[in-house]
């Protein structure tokens, strides 16, 4: 491997590195969503809305980033975004009351901006044989940081009751406050990579573009390079915001949005979210233990890192077009397995799952008046729960109460969620950014890449949103089954406009797709 190689592979990881703090991000308020829904006594609307805000800040973030990324260059709207992504570490660990974590999470979602910030900066330097691996590498850190976060939170949950500075109203904070010493590395990180050749180009910097081609392009190579970049923008030299929202919405432009927003809903919507910023919840609705849940969460991240990693060493061999496919197919049987595995399960409040509760520690005098009562699904038992328990004590109970009375077979749940985890981060995950990078003509992507970002915010937002109310009002099956149906009709959107983008240079690509 050349040093020039190296170079490139550095620059991406550090990039790429916000989709690091995501992950942790994801993850652990994963961890902390009973302990803060207790300690506020949050209903199933408002602690949705504690998770999902930080999505809802990626929405406000996306509306300035492209014309900020555009006017001030990749790397410093890069910087800009982690240092907003410490404010909010320290904002969320320390708030006082509901609102204040909202705001903080609000905050943090420019973090997730990053995604789109360090996509179009991969794919401005890296070589088109080679970048979708470096893309992708968003996904593997989103993947790593998320398992880093599942094993902080399990460690912190077992000092439960084994500790005098971590209890049940506390231990969300240190699992949000753990997030700051990745931001401070993020931001030291950031300091050391070059700006963005393309976008020093745009700016009639062409010297100090050559000059950081210099680092990772055969010298060689570098004059026809330019050249060709010079050629792709000569057509429309007007990058305002206007000019290129303009062009991203003129019909010559169509297949390309077209591609972009169907890519956007299909990923953001097949429930991804939901299963990463809830994933104790969902293990929970299995019959699992806290700490039961805590590990498996460690073992969900273990799968996604695996095979993100598949996806990175066969998205330049097998292409973007059959890894989406494959994925979103593996996606459709995965979800109707956990849908199949919800639907036949049922609940029954006897004398043994009196029993497992005392061992629990419930106080089980709430539930008598439902003794030898049978549920045929997980609504009926949440809405009979919460009539005898108040909000403070009900999200404390419900995963233990689930887990003495549920009968299931959880093997059609639990392998629809690792399928599920499996399929998306070895095709959809990361190569929706590979996709989003490449599509764009250089001339509108730093409006294009943003607007793409802002669907699919949309989109994760809706999901993330309105998971907890899903559960408590639609059920744990019918919740997957809305996946599947998602995943269905993505599958054969994507099977009629999807290319293949594999090898080719960003103006060729662009020559293929965009109308003359």
């Amino acid at each position: 491997m050349t040093d020039l190689t190296n170079r490139v592979i550095r620059y991406s990881l550090i990039a790429a590195f916000g989709g690091f703090v995501f992950g942790i991000d994801a993850a652990n308020i994963s961890g902390g969503v009973r302990y803060i829904q207790s300690l506020f006594e949050l209903s199933a609307t408002q602690i949705g809305l504690v998770v999902s805000c930080a999505i809802a800040g990626v929405i406000f973030s996306l509306l300035f980033a492209g014309t900020l990324a555009e006017t001030y260059g990749r790397k410093k709207v890069l910087l800009g975004i982690a240092t907003a992504y410490l404010l909010s570490s320290l904002i969320s660990a320390l708030a006082p009351s509901f609102e204040m974590l909202v705001l903080g999470r609000f905050i943090g979602g420019v973090a997730f901006a990053s995604l789109t910030i360090s996509a179009m900066y991969i794919g401005e330097i890296a070589p088109a044989e080679t970048r979708g691996k470096f893309v992708s590498i968003n996904q593997l850190l989103i993947t790593l940081g998320s398992l880093l976060a599942f094993i902080v939170n399990y460690f912190f949950v077992k000092l439960i009751g084994n500790s005098d500075w971590v209890t049940e109203e506390n231990v969300w904070r240190f699992m949000l406050g753990f997030e700051v010493v990745p931001n401070i590395i993020w931001i030291s990180l950031l300091l050391t990579i070059p700006e963005s050749p393309r976008w020093l180009i745009k700016k009639s910097r062409e010297v100090e573009a050559e000059a950081v081609f210099a680092r990772f392009v055969p010298r060689a190579h570098i004059a026809s390079l330019v050249a060709s970049i010079k050629n792709s923008l000569s057509s429309n030299q007007q990058t305002s915001t206007y000019h290129q929202l303009r062009e991203l919405f003129s019909r010559k432009m169509f297949m390309v949005l077209l591609i972009a927003i169907c890519y956007a809903i299909v990923q953001g919507g097949t429930g991804m979210n939901a299963v990463l910023f809830y994933a104790p919840t969902v293990f929970e609705q299995v019959g699992m233990s806290t700490q039961s849940t805590m590990m498996q969460t460690i073992v969900l991240g273990s799968v996604a890192v695996t095979f993100t990693l598949v996806s990175i060493v066969f998205v330049d061999k097998l292409g973007r077009r059959a890894l989406t496919l494959a994925g979103l197919s593996l996606v459709v049987v995965a979800h109707l397995s956990s849908w199949y595995g919800f639907k036949t399960a049922t609940y029954k409040i006897d004398a043994a799952a009196i029993v497992k509760m005392q061992e629990q520690n419930i106080d089980v005098d709430k539930v008598e008046g439902f003794l030898d009562k049978t549920y045929v699904n997980d609504v009926a038992l949440k809405a009979d729960l919460s009539s005898v328990y108040s909000k403070k004590e009900l999200p404390l109970v419900t995963g233990p109460i689930i887990n003495a009375t549920i009968s299931i077979d959880a093997v059609f749940v639990l392998t629809g969620i690792f399928l599920f985890l499996a399929a998306f981060n070895m095709s959809i995950g990361p190569i929706m950014w590979v996709i989003f990078s490449e599509i764009f003509p250089n001339r509108v992507r730093s409006i294009a890449l943003p607007f793409a970002a802002l669907i699919q915010s949309v989109s994760a937002v809706t999901i993330q949103q309105f998971f907890p109310w899903q559960l408590e009002n639609v059920g744990s099956a019918n919740t997957f089954l809305t996946y599947a149906v998602v995943g269905f009709v993505g599958l054969l959107i994507m099977m009629k406009i999807l290319p293949e983008t594999k090898n080719k240079s960003i103006e060729d690509i662009e020559n293929k797709l965009v109308a003359r």
